[in-house]
């Protein structure tokens, strides 16, 4: 089962070759830090984190590094709104950032560079495209020579010649605008060259450089920030779709006109999030940022949920039913992964602590779920595939579960279960989904939090076949044990009396 991905920059699927054998370094462009993160940075940090657990999975070493750009002109907009600083203002949704990403069981990057924090290999790089002819300076300004990169285009397959001012071109109707009477316009030797430095403003956050007191320009952040923490080539270069042009292609102008060698050997990007089939704006009403999204009680989980049964590539609507949707998915996988805490100790299993080690792929027997998850997944990290094997699972789980709560005993043998929880856990784990396991709390007659919430899955499940019989029977069992609940549109909660 050789991993395959979908490469932009060859727009095909090709077979995953890394530049040192069992090492990945992969770089994802991170937040700009000026406001809250909202659904789309949720997807794409998802995305990439399941992708680097996945890659973990399979035996890989993954250097992963995730970049903040804090410096940019809405940080400066917002600090001059607050009359604060840039540096306060990226401080404190950097700090958000981090808050955000725990609640979504994002695992942290092996670093954060950020911008301001790169300076030196910054204006390196500025220097070296300038010596080798890539870049000129103009009036505290150093622009970069777009027409001297000869494969300039090459990742979105956009040509110079057909973004000419005011002429449509065949991406999407984009097309290049110029102002002839803005100064800046009037510095470059050519519209289509972009800032690698900006002249210092009044009043702007300044470094100084051999251009004089100024600020890098957005591009250059990352070609400096990759090269300084991975080297001149990487394996993977991560980020959104909305930043293929003019971001990325600018990156490689940049890394490959000093280095000559590929700045990545794998672009891989991700799909947009839609509202209702609509562009996610501030403008239109319908932007979400994560934390008002899981404040409103949405579990994290059926987030993440939400996020991979899409292909990753592809844009990804999100409402209402979407969200609800998830959410019955996950308290699907939840309940298989609780049921080693609920039932383990009747099928004469040894948890111990309650931990569950994380088996190695090699395992002493053949396991389907995991080869099929695999056999999936490598198919360019398709994790709607993968989520299927685990949705078969903890069905499976589940009905083993109410065999032995009605009849004492299970069809299949305690062995066989004991390795299907565990390969569910595992396989739920590379996917970043983990339920809160509450052994400890339990009501005087020694019932779980975990066997409540299967009692009222199994009674939301009697409810759906309109078999209102059972309903009633277990909502006056728990109520029996001092366990009201209460039933609503979002589902239903329960709580001890």
């Amino acid at each position: 089962m050789t991993l395959t991905l979908y490469n932009t920059l060859t727009r095909r699927q090709e077979p995953f070759e890394t530049v040192e054998p069992g090492k990945v370094k992969m770089y994802y462009c991170g937040v700009t830090v000026y406001d809250y993160c909202h659904l789309g940075h949720a997807r794409a940090c998802i995305v990439w984190d399941v992708v680097r657990r996945y890659l973990q999975f399979i035996g890989y070493e993954v250097r992963y590094i995730q970049n903040f750009t804090d410096i940019d002109d809405k940080i400066l907009n917002r600090a001059c709104v607050e009359h604060s600083s840039m540096e306060v203002v990226a401080d404190r949704f950097i700090k958000a950032y981090f808050e955000d990403m725990a609640r979504l069981g994002i695992k942290e990057a092996d670093e954060y560079p950020r911008a301001t924090h790169t300076m030196n290999g910054i204006q390196r790089l500025i220097h070296e495209l300038e010596n080798k002819g890539f870049a000129y300076p103009a009036d505290g300004d150093v622009y970069y020579a777009v027409r001297q990169f000869a494969e300039y285009g090459k990742l979105s397959g956009r040509k110079l010649e057909d973004m000419q001012a005011g002429k449509s071109d065949a991406y999407g109707g984009l097309r290049q605008r110029v102002n002839v009477e803005d100064p800046e316009y009037q510095k470059k030797k050519d519209p289509f060259d972009f800032a690698l430095w900006k002249a210092a403003k009044p009043g702007e956050p300044a470094w100084e450089s051999p251009w004089g007191a100024g600020r890098p320009g957005w591009h250059i952040e990352c070609s400096a920030m990759v090269r300084d923490r991975l080297g001149d080539t990487i394996d993977i270069h991560a980020g959104g779709a909305d930043l293929i042009f003019p971001h990325h292609e600018n990156e490689i102008a940049q890394s490959e006109a000093v280095t000559g060698k590929p700045l990545a050997h794998y672009w891989l990007h991700n799909g947009m999030v839609k509202v209702d089939g609509e562009k996610m704006s501030k403008s239109l009403g319908n932007f979400t940022t994560i934390r008002e999204l899981l404040d409103r009680g949405v579990d994290p989980m059926a987030v993440r949920l939400f996020v991979l049964t899409a292909q990753y590539r592809t844009p990804i609507d999100f409402t209402d039913e979407a969200i609800a949707a998830a959410t019955n998915g996950w308290h699907t996988i939840r309940e298989g992964l609780l049921f080693g805490y609920q039932y383990g100790k009747k099928l004469g299993w040894d948890l111990g602590t309650g931990n569950i080690p994380i088996p190695n792929t090699q395992y002493p027997v053949p396991n389907p779920y995991v080869e099929r998850f695999q056999e999936s997944v490598n198919n360019d990290f398709n994790f709607p595939g993968g989520l299927t094997v685990l949705f078969e699972l903890a069905k499976e789980l589940r009905r083993e579960g109410n065999i032995l709560v009605h009849e004492g005993k299970t069809e299949t043998s305690p062995q066989e279960l004991h390795r299907q929880w565990q390969t569910l856990v595992t396989l739920a784990r590379v996917l970043g989904l983990e339920a809160e396991i509450e052994t400890e709390t339990h009501t005087s007659n020694g019932l779980s939090d975990a066997e409540i919430e299967a009692k009222i899955q199994h009674r939301q499940e009697a409810r759906q076949t309109k078999n209102f019989a059972e309903s009633d029977r277990i909502r006056d069992e728990l109520q029996a044990e001092g366990i009201t609940l209460i039933d609503s549109r979002d589902g239903t909660r329960w709580h001890r009396n």
